[in-house]
């Protein structure tokens, strides 16, 4: 359960930093390209919290706001049997302009050692599908959501 070294992944995104760091702090685009859920309070203390695949859900708070520069919040899993409980983690990205778009730098540290392929695998996946996103796109369904779990209790 020893951290090792941080997960660190950079993408380019061809729209401008105040779009993509929307991203990351307004719930309705958080679920167009990482989660069916979103509870969002995007202020130092505020909550964040995101059913990713409707089973899969994780919790922290943000740390830092820097409009349209940075956002860091803390990261982890409700499971009660998760290596990386909630809060235990810090997600720091960074929006450098580039050119017409956007350096999309994202440093995950803390993670555990036995989850951090899982997790630099989630980034990959998630990351890829906010490129789609963030560029106007439509990345579609989640293939790793559960459609069932994420509507079940849902009135909408």
């Amino acid at each position: 359960m020893t951290p090792t070294n941080d997960i660190v992944r950079e993408v380019r995104i061809g729209a401008p930093p105040d779009e993509v760091f929307r991203f990351f702090i307004d719930p309705d685009k958080m679920i167009v390209w990482k989660a069916v859920e979103a509870e969002l309070d995007p202020r130092p203390g505020g909550v964040f919290r995101i059913n990713v695949t409707g089973r899969d859900v994780a919790r922290g708070e943000y740390v830092e706001i820097d409009p349209p520069r940075r956002v860091v919040f803390t990261f982890g899993w409700e499971s009660s049997n998760s290596p990386e409980p909630p809060g235990s983690t810090v997600v720091k990205i960074t929006l450098l302009p580039d050119g017409d778009g956007t350096l999309v730098r994202l440093v995950h540290s803390g993670v555990p050692d036995e989850i951090r392929a899982g997790s630099a695998g989630g980034w990959d996946h998630y990351l890829a599908r906010l490129a789609v996103a963030a560029e106007g796109g439509n990345p579609g369904p989640d293939p790793w959501a559960d459609a069932a779990d994420a509507t079940e209790g849902r009135s909408d």
